[in-house]
C-alpha cells in the first residue's frame, strides 16, 4: 500500500519561504515520477512542479519558475518543495502525489497520477 504524507506547511508573510516534505511509504521515490499540484478555493487542482523518475529532471509550472524548488532524498524517500519568494496567489492546499507509469516525462495532469498525500496548507498574508 503506497501512502503519501505531506507536512511542513503553515502561515507565512509574502517574501518569505516554506520548504513542504511528502514522505512515501510503500513505493520508491526514486523510480516514480512525482509531483506537487495545488488547489485554491473554488478553483481546481493545478500542476506546481514535478520530478522525473531516475533522472533528476524537474519541471515547473510558469507561475512558479525561478521561486519553488522540487527536489528529492533518495536515502528518506522524500521529496521536497522548496518555496521562496511567496505570493498571496500561492494560498492552497498543496498536494504530493506519485505516477507509477513508466512514461518519458512526468504529467502535468492531476488524473494521470495514481496516489496523493492528504494535502497541507498554505497561506501567505500580504
Amino acid at each position: 500500500q503506497v501512502q503519501l504524507v505531506e507536512s511542513g506547511g503553515g502561515l507565512v508573510q509574502a517574501g518569505g519561504s516554506l520548504r513542504l516534505s511528502c514522505v512515501a511509504s510503500g513505493r520508491t521515490v526514486s523510480n516514480t515520477h512525482m509531483g506537487w499540484f495545488r488547489q485554491a478555493p473554488g478553483k481546481e487542482r493545478e500542476f506546481v512542479a514535478a520530478i522525473r523518475r531516475i533522472e533528476t529532471i524537474t519541471y515547473y509550472a510558469d507561475s512558479v519558475k525561478g521561486r519553488f524548488t522540487i527536489s528529492r532524498d533518495s536515502a528518506k524517500n522524500t521529496v521536497y518543495l522548496q518555496m521562496n519568494s511567496l505570493e498571496p496567489e500561492d494560498t492552497a492546499v498543496y498536494y504530493c502525489a506519485a505516477d507509477r507509469s513508466i512514461r518519458p516525462i512526468p504529467a502535468k495532469v492531476p488524473s494521470l497520477y495514481d496516489y496523493w498525500g492528504q494535502g497541507t496548507q498554505v497561506t501567505v498574508s500580504s
